[in-house]
């Protein structure tokens, strides 16, 4: 039993920090609500490693995801005849967006990746960045879909892989 209480406690961490990390990097977007795409940068980041390895394991760098991502945006944006240009190299872009105080909020995708950590919770002890990218991987549609796409990854094989990182994590 108080392994089991001892597993929320530190799922509920790892969330706080998900959710921190995840807004931070939609900041730096300029974008108030995270979507899938910040949660998965978000579980880059997570101190288990297991996104990293999940992302090693079907050959993809995960240092190139937010590259991939900013291009998808970029894309989006001339798709429709917006030209962003590159951002000054001294500059090293847009100043990061401030959080608002208040509730946190996601976007659409960013919330379909937290309920379906919720749906799953019971799959998973402990919560690790894997089981992020396994989420992400088996979206249908999205920047990170997309983005996964544009790097070579096939976000069917990532998801594999994600799931076979978790599961041996669990077990050591």
């Amino acid at each position: 039993m108080f392994s089991r209480i001892n597993a929320r406690f530190n799922d509920i961490g790892t969330i706080g920090t998900l959710c921190t990390g995840a807004e931070r990097h939609a900041l730096r977007d300029e974008q108030r609500e995270p979507g899938a795409e910040h949660f998965l940068l978000a579980a880059l980041d997570l101190p288990d490693g297991t996104a990293r390895r999940a992302f090693e394991e079907v050959g993809a760098d995960p240092a190139m995801l937010k590259d991939a991502i900013a291009r998808q945006y970029g894309d989006a944006l001339a798709a429709i005849g917006l030209d962003i240009g590159s951002p000054p190299a001294a500059s090293g872009g847009p100043e990061p967006l401030a959080a608002r105080p208040g509730a946190y909020n996601a976007s659409p995708s960013g919330q379909e990746v937290m309920q379906a950590l919720a749906a799953n919770r019971s799959q998973h002890a402990p919560l690790l960045g894997a089981h992020v990218v396994a989420i992400v991987a088996g979206m249908p549609h999205g920047v990170a879909v997309r983005a996964l796409r544009a790097m070579g990854v096939d976000p069917d094989l990532l998801r594999s892989a994600a799931e076979a990182v978790a599961r041996a994590d669990a077990r050591s």
